[in-house]
């Protein structure tokens, strides 16, 4: 079984992930969305808040589970016998770092593979952060987010 997973933190999930965890799973027979827990990241909502709105976000994707780990990606991969971890790029200035995790990662592990995809026009500008400061002022994050995280984040900030 061809399995791969897509980490990051998800605070909050956004359009543009849901763009990359929909065209991903086309990709795999199992794809695993895991929310990474780091403890040093001031995050807004709980972990059990983001794997409780991956999994209501992604309800229709039959092939796509949600999960938390700790520690390193790469060795999460491999307990989970996945083949591969999905990045995401929206643009140039990601590239750098996504590519220095990826090297890194293939010399930890060698049978793991990087696979990058790049958002679609309309989400390379979608940031969770963005997202975050724009909501704590009132601002409308409807086109950035899917209906119950715009609701969680009105819930947040009111």
């Amino acid at each position: 079984m061809r399995i791969a997973i897509y980490p990051g933190s998800f605070d909050p999930v956004t359009n543009g992930h849901l763009d990359i965890i929909e065209r991903a799973a086309t990709l795999f027979e199992k794809l695993i969305v895991a929310v990474s827990l780091n403890p040093g990241k001031n995050q807004l909502f709980t972990v059990e808040e983001r794997l409780e709105m991956l999994y209501e976000v992604t309800r229709g994707l039959t092939n796509v589970s949600i999960d938390s780990y700790r520690g390193l990606t790469v060795n999460y991969a491999c307990a989970n016998k996945a083949q591969a971890i999905i990045r995401g790029l929206r643009a140039i200035s990601d590239f750098e770092n996504e590519f220095m995790m990826a090297l890194t990662n293939k010399k930890l592990q060698s049978a793991v593979e990087t696979i990058f995809l790049m958002t679609r026009a309309e989400c390379s500008f979608i940031s969770s952060s963005a997202v975050k400061e724009v909501a704590s002022f009132g601002g409308c994050v409807k086109d950035l987010v899917p209906p119950l995280v715009q609701e969680r984040l009105r819930d947040k900030f009111n």
